[in-house]
């Protein structure tokens, strides 16, 4: 079988609770490797319907600390400790920005008098859920067994810090931009890359809203075209579309593929959750940068 990355879009929603899509979470399998980027509200629910549960997972990465992209951090942590049965079990790597431990020990911290309750009751679980936590917005974070994960900044300001990753594998790569406007550094980090996983706002459409509130969305996120033009300028081969704002509905998906490809001339890919990618190697229009 020839080499490549595989991404599934597990959860292609917003802050915005949908009863079709789950919050934001990209599960990306590289080698070995099983990486959950970002944790959005029924992230385990999607992972279960491709058969791949906590207990499979080697990392998880976090593009950032909203909430909609947080939401079932607890869940993970937990059900990934209760469902693994191997001795001494090995701790979770959390890669993300700066204030992520914080985050996740605050989330154990809440999670406190459910931990004891398990601890009392089986007595292969003898302590809290093993994680190990590495902050970082620059450079290198993973590089074991074949896969290579790089990091950058991005630019969801207030939100800061913010990052996306960069994965590679055998010549294979794709990166997940998380929620960003256009910048410098996400065009470094996706140069040459074989995708482009990028979150979208239908500008368009959101600009139009009554509520001050929700036009205020329209700020720090990217629009399809810009996502689109991020893309071009990178030279990537394919164009990964996800959290949608607002939901695509029904029988629009030609609609948004169709404004991506007024700056995107190549492959576009968008759709439900679970909808799945495999990048190659080779697909990209220019070498690494």
């Amino acid at each position: 079988m020839d080499v490549m990355i595989e991404v599934t879009l597990l959860g292609t929603g917003s802050p915005i609770p949908d009863p079709d899509r789950a919050g934001p979470a990209t599960l990306v399998r590289a080698g070995a490797q099983t990486l959950l980027v970002d944790c959005g509200r029924g992230v385990l629910q999607r992972a279960a319907a491709i058969g791949v549960g906590a207990n499979a997972l080697t990392a998880l990465l976090l593009t950032h600390l909203h909430s909609d992209h947080i939401a079932d951090l607890g869940d993970v942590l937990i059900t990934r400790w209760v469902s693994t049965f191997t001795p001494d079990q090995p701790a979770l790597p959390i890669i993300g920005p700066p204030g992520t431990g914080e985050v996740v020990e605050a989330t154990l911290r809440a999670f406190g008098f459910d931990i004891g309750y398990r601890i009392a009751h089986h007595a292969d679980l003898t302590a809290a859920p093993p994680v190990t936590v590495h902050e970082q917005i620059d450079g290198v974070a993973w590089d074991r067994d074949g896969v290579r994960i790089r990091v950058a900044p991005t630019d969801h300001r207030p939100v800061t810090p913010t990052i996306a990753f960069r994965v590679e594998h055998a010549g294979a790569s794709v990166v997940l931009a998380g929620d960003t406007v256009p910048c410098e550094s996400l065009d470094a980090l996706a140069s040459g890359a074989g995708a482009l996983v990028h979150t979208v706002v239908r500008k368009d459409l959101m600009q139009q809203a009554a509520l001050q509130r929700i036009r205020e969305i329209c700020d720090y996120h990217s629009s399809v075209e810009e996502a689109a033009a991020t893309a071009a300028r990178a030279g990537v081969g394919i164009l990964i579309l996800t959290h949608y704002v607002p939901a695509i509905a029904p029988g629009q998906e030609e609609e948004w593929r169709a404004l991506a490809a007024t700056t995107f001339p190549r492959q576009i890919e968008l759709g439900d959750d679970l909808h799945r990618v495999e990048i190659h190697p080779g697909v990209c229009v220019k070498p690494t940068g």
